[in-house]
């Protein structure tokens, strides 16, 4: 156990308990208080909220480290963000931001005074004001509280290439029991000290979530101490109740790892780094509620799980719950904290640093005001050639990968982008990178090892977790990147997702907050080429999981081929407060596009392949019999065949080819701002003919995003309908019926008049499918007129 000694002198201490106590008052006053904030009269029952909301427990231990980091960010002149854990914090994030200021400057009209003081209580948790978790509305924030396991993990990805920075980052003890947050512990393997910054990890042990005991605080000392100096911290600790000791201690502690985080980026920056170095971190031991009630109605509250929430749920009821309010409120001496006017005296607004220094003001917690654009190559420079459509094939990722390497090398010296991916770089074909960077790795290499080194612009580890957490915390203040994920396994960060959804569409409300660089999902290896991982593997559903947010941030990109592939990640990584997820092989695919079409497709989203089709000329000029329309690189390859043996067996058939490459576009425009409107929907497919989809996901989507649509009830969707195993890539189309042979089938039941007289083609296409089965499990390989096929018209 690392001993602390006292660094600082009484008189400094005794004014950081007072803008503890400060913090506190404030932060019992949000929960409780709807009127009389500074009991200048007798509290009554008309002063208290009616519905008393919000968490105490964590909120006073949170208030002590803001009050301490206070201190050392104004003696050393540091720039630090705070990043909080325990989600329910909030009342204590709202209380410091008001205290130091730059809660008033987001939002002029709760003043630093009295009534800026009720203010700030009626606010919380009430309707229409705040939420009663840290979220986007808190200025100095990053991390949204209402979900617990990302704290350390956004701390980290902040910390990436802001080598100034010093991230002091609360772990809560019930937050350290998540899958995220026990993962996240080994980023100070990938921390680099010369070019990144620092993280300082608090971990908090209270003792108790809502009802339980957590696991860290009821371990044996030693065990915990083995612990995290097994994940690579060098931990000091801090313990007890007693607030004059604490205060010695912690000063103490902070003074301690501060100095050790100055040396390693001393030796390490002076070129004398050597072996990964040990981080600090302290483990903070308080009472849960510290400082509030000790015993509610004969039993204990403070340090028990009691105190999580609302310590006495009855003060309009109850009249000894109301006094012990009082009483709880005037044990942190208000009268000393603020003057007449409601206003902090000067010795509290003293304690705060000045400026962009306060926390709550750090301009990286609002990333927007530092972001600058990406500079990047026009990427038509890495366009395949496309004489004739569908003639040649390509691999769209590996040719992304060139587009990124110079996206990396043009951005190496403003330091701003990053790739992350859970060890698929290579495996996605996106290694061209490895040209120009390494993936950033500070623990142990071997002779054996390839592109890894201290300072690298990809990250890779095997935590989908991770990855979404330290992107987050990278975007967030104010830098940009890409998420590299197969299809099936960024299911891990469903969570994590919705999150940072719900972030930016808050964050779109409020004036201050500027714009920061979207969030890019690169999905490839994706449901029709895992045919040899199998089933596991085969999951195109997060798509679906992305269209039930709101309509501004979300944007989905299917496209067919590696030129349109181009031009939509360019866009993505242009654009600002959105999540893109673009879906993408990473196996040869036919060029359809040569790159003016393709940009002209991907800018439209949606349109008609004319060259594809076979409805303009004769009397009905423009007027298909059937349209077949495709969303993704698979089902425009098996919509492409299929057209072409209709236009081979059918002549006379008139076929209009749709493609969609921005998913959004089926959506009404009063829906989503790329959404067509009617007009635009019918003439494209029409109002009354067939309409075979063929989609890269759940068919039901499609017909989610169609079913108002006047020709709805036309549509017939093919997709994935969980039919999958270890098999040929045309037999996973086959299994879920949406191979070529399929999809003529399907034209031929739904053109009117068809059925009749094409008895034998659909004969032949289901004699196909059959022979194809066998073919399959006798030879091991696709047959030979669906492996070699290639557009011919």
């Amino acid at each position: 156990m690392t001993e602390v000694t006292a660094t600082v002198d009484g008189p400094v201490l005794r004014l950081v308990d007072a803008y503890w106590r400060a913090a506190n008052y404030l932060s019992v006053g949000q929960i409780y208080l709807l009127d009389n904030p500074l009991l200048r009269e007798p509290l009554g029952v008309e002063h208290v909220k009616p519905r008393l909301l919000g968490h105490w427990g964590t909120t006073p231990g949170l208030n002590f480290v803001y009050a301490h980091l206070n201190r050392v960010i104004r003696e050393r002149d540091l720039n630090v963000l705070y990043v909080t854990g325990p989600g329910h914090g909030g009342p204590g994030l709202l209380a410091n931001t008001w205290l130091e200021g730059s809660y008033s400057r987001a939002y002029p009209e709760v003043s630093r005074d009295e009534e800026g003081m009720r203010e700030l209580f009626r606010q919380f948790s009430f309707p229409g004001g705040v939420p009663s978790h840290v979220a986007p509305e808190v200025p100095g924030s990053i991390h949204e509280g209402g979900e617990l396991g990302y704290s350390l993990a956004h701390a980290y990805g902040a910390a990436f290439d802001n080598p100034d920075l010093v991230v002091a980052c609360v772990v809560g003890d019930g937050e350290a029991e998540t899958g995220p947050l026990a993962t996240s512990w080994h980023a100070n393997k990938f921390l680099d000290p010369v070019h990144d910054g620092a993280v300082l990890p608090i971990l908090h042990l209270n003792g108790y979530k809502i009802a339980n005991p957590t696991v860290l605080a009821r371990i044996p000392h030693e065990e915990l101490d083995a612990l995290l100096r097994g994940f690579g911290y060098a931990p000091r600790y801090v313990s007890g109740a007693d607030p004059e000791r604490m205060h010695r201690d912690m000063a103490s502690a902070l003074d301690g790892v501060l100095d050790e985080i100055a040396e390693i980026q001393r030796v390490a920056r002076s070129g004398g780094i050597g072996a990964r170095p040990r981080w600090p971190m302290i483990v903070l031991r308080s009472p849960k509620g510290w400082t509030g009630p000790s015993e509610v109605d004969g039993v204990p509250v403070a340090d028990t799980w009691r105190s999580h929430q609302v310590p006495l749920s009855a003060v309009r009821e109850n009249a000894e719950h109301l006094a012990a309010l009082e009483a709880w409120l005037r044990s942190y001496r208000p009268e000393e904290l603020f003057d007449e006017a409601g206003r902090p005296v000067p010795e509290l607004v003293g304690q705060a640093p000045d400026g962009d220094r306060r926390m709550g003001a750090n301009p990286h917690a609002n990333g927007g005001v530092l972001l600058k654009p990406l500079r990047l190559p026009d990427f038509r420079e890495f366009a395949v050639d496309v004489a004739q459509h569908g003639a040649s094939t390509s691999e769209p990722t590996r040719v992304l990968g060139r587009f990124l390497r110079e996206v990396v090398r043009r951005n190496a010296e403003e330091r701003n982008f990053r790739i992350f991916g859970p060890d698929e770089t290579a495996s996605n074909r996106l290694d061209a990178v490895y040209d120009v960077t390494a993936k950033q790795w500070q623990a142990e290499q071997l002779p054996v090892d390839e592109h890894l080194a201290r300072d690298g612009r990809v990250v890779e580890v095997l935590s989908e977790h991770l990855c979404q957490g330290w992107l987050e915390g990278y975007l967030l203040t104010g830098r940009h990147g890409l998420f590299s994920c197969y299809e099936a396994f960024i299911h891990i960060v469903d969570s994590m997702f919705n999150q940072h959804a719900k972030w930016l569409k808050t964050s779109k409300k409020l004036p201050w907050r500027r714009p920061v660089a979207s969030l890019n999902y690169l999905l490839t290896s994706h449901v029709w080429r895992q045919d040899h991982n199998g089933f596991s593997h085969q999951d195109p559903g997060f798509i679906d999981h992305v269209m039930n947010k709101k309509a501004e941030v979300i944007r989905v990109y299917l496209p067919a081929d590696t030129n349109t592939l181009l031009s939509v990640a360019d866009h993505c990584l242009r654009s600002r407060d959105y999540v893109n997820v673009v879906v993408a092989g990473k196996n040869q695919t036919p060029d359809w596009l040569p790159m003016d079409e393709a940009v002209l497709h991907a800018t439209r989203g949606a349109g008609i392949w004319e060259w594809a089709g076979s409805e303009i000329g004769g009397e009905q000029d423009g007027q298909p019999d059937v349209v077949l329309a495709c969303a993704g690189d698979a089902p425009t390859l098996e919509v492409m065949a299929a057209t072409s043996l209709l236009r081979e067996h059918l002549p006379r058939l008139r076929v209009r080819v749709v493609n969609v490459v921005d998913l959004m576009r089926l959506q009404p425009d009063t829906e989503h701002p790329h959404g067509m409107t009617d007009r635009e929907f019918d003439a494209l497919f029409t109002t009354d003919r067939p309409v075979i989809f063929a989609y890269h996901g759940y068919p039901w989507l499609i017909h989610r995003l169609t079913y108002r649509r006047t020709n709805h009830h036309n549509i017939h969707v093919r997709g994935y309908k969980e039919e999958g195993t270890t098999t040929t890539p045309f037999d996973m189309l086959v299994m879920n019926d949406m191979d070529r042979f399929q999809l003529v089938i399907d034209v031929l039941d739904r053109v009117p008049d068809l059925g009749a007289t094409t008895a034998l083609l659909r004969q032949r296409m289901q004699d196909l499918r059959a022979r194809h089965h066998q073919w399959t499990r006798t030879r091991g390989e696709d047959l030979p007129e669906v492996r070699d096929w290639t557009w011919r018209f």
